[in-house]
């Protein structure tokens, strides 16, 4: 690369770096006010400190890498843009594409550390921090399902008219195995509780009925019965921070899982996949966003270009929680004209609702990108 390119690339990384730092110490004093009160429950310096901050840090300063980029390369750029270097780039002969190289060089650094630390590390380090805010901040406190449908197996119904994930237990219980389409067996019981001692389910009132290959029904009933069954409680009701600690491998597992038992906070697990690979890929768009923003003087200067990018910031993050809410209820579809007839396709919304943000950011500064030379 020439002396150009290095120059800009370590004053991006520099001013990511700096901002970044600037940032979570913001965010880790605020924490520290807020959560004070907690603190003082019997948790231990060293746990503070590692167990928890250690891992506030790698989770939120990935979470907003990309934003946290958008707003330090807006910053550099407006310096330099300030300092009249751009116009003496691009007087010298340099396009402003070529310009673009060191902050695309630079943006695929964070964006790859991003992509492993979403995938592979920060479901590892979230596995201490969330331990600690359960113990210490928010408790364990899994709120009661009602009426729980969910498939456990192929052909394999379960059936709660409430579950408490808390304590492993449920009311008016049923359990149906289909064969071939056909009712084979179906056990019912008043209350279901799992003993995790000994990994059984504890069945009060319970009632089994089963069909056999001739059609005769064979029906049995008691008071007690402890017996395995092919689920979990976990299953039946999933914590949604639970997800949070599972690498992608792990998670892409879970989905596929869930999807065949019919749960219905899926679309919660699959936006949670989507995120981790829509985020970092943000990098390139804000980049370019960024650059075309700030590489033009105007009137207010450094002030006027940090209050774009917040704003901005603030539209990007709003748009995202709208576009969730959609896909979460079921509101979110795609749809294409072929001929004169509308084919409505509702592939997937929650996977799509991850990327809007990008792809509407991304036709911004494409404009800005093409406006920006002129």
């Amino acid at each position: 690369m020439r002396k150009l390119d290095w120059y800009i690339l370590r004053k991006f990384l520099g001013s990511f770096v700096l901002t970044m730092v600037l940032i979570l110490s913001i965010a880790i004093v605020f924490d520290i006010s807020e959560k004070l009160d907690d603190f003082q429950n019997g948790a231990k310096l060293d746990e503070i400190i590692f167990d928890y901050y250690v891992n506030f840090i790698a989770f939120y300063g990935n979470l907003f890498s990309a934003l946290i980029l958008f707003i330090s390369t807006i910053w550099f750029t407006s310096r330099i843009t300030a300092n009249s270097e751009v116009v003496a780039i691009l007087t010298s002969g340099t396009s402003f594409r070529r310009l673009l190289r060191p902050y695309w060089i630079g943006a695929t650094i964070i964006c790859l550390i991003s992509l492993a630390l979403n995938h592979l590390v920060v479901p590892q380090t979230n596995i201490k921090r969330i331990a600690f805010e359960e113990k210490y901040v928010t408790g364990v406190n899994r709120p009661i399902n009602q009426k729980v449908h969910r498939q456990v197996l192929p052909g394999h119904y379960v059936y709660f008219e409430t579950f408490s994930g808390t304590r492993h237990s449920g009311y008016q219980f049923t359990y149906e195995v289909f064969e071939d389409h056909k009712l084979t067996s179906k056990l019912s019981a008043d209350f279901v509780r799992l003993d995790t001692a000994i990994g059984k389910w504890r069945l009060d009132n319970y009632r089994l009925r089963k069909v056999d290959s001739l059609g005769q029904e064979h029906i049995l009933s008691g008071r007690r019965l402890d017996t395995a069954l092919s689920f979990t409680s976990e299953q039946i009701a999933p914590k949604l921070n639970s997800i949070a600690t599972m690498n992608s491998r792990e998670l892409s597992k879970f989905i596929a899982q869930e999807e065949i038992t019919g749960n219905e906070n899926i679309a919660s697990y699959q936006m949670e996949m989507q995120r981790r690979s829509s985020y970092p890929l943000s990098a390139y768009v804000f980049v370019l966003l960024a650059v075309a923003l700030a590489s033009q003087k105007r009137r207010g200067g450094l002030g006027i270009n940090i209050a774009i990018g917040l704003v901005l910031s603030a539209i990007y993050i709003f748009t995202m929680q709208i576009s969730q809410t959609f896909a979460t209820t079921g509101i979110l579809s795609t749809g294409a004209w072929l001929g004169k007839t509308l084919l409505w396709i509702t592939i997937q919304p929650a996977e799509f609702a991850i990327w809007i943000p990008n792809i509407l950011f991304a036709g911004v500064a494409i404009w800005r990108y093409i406006v920006a030379p002129k």
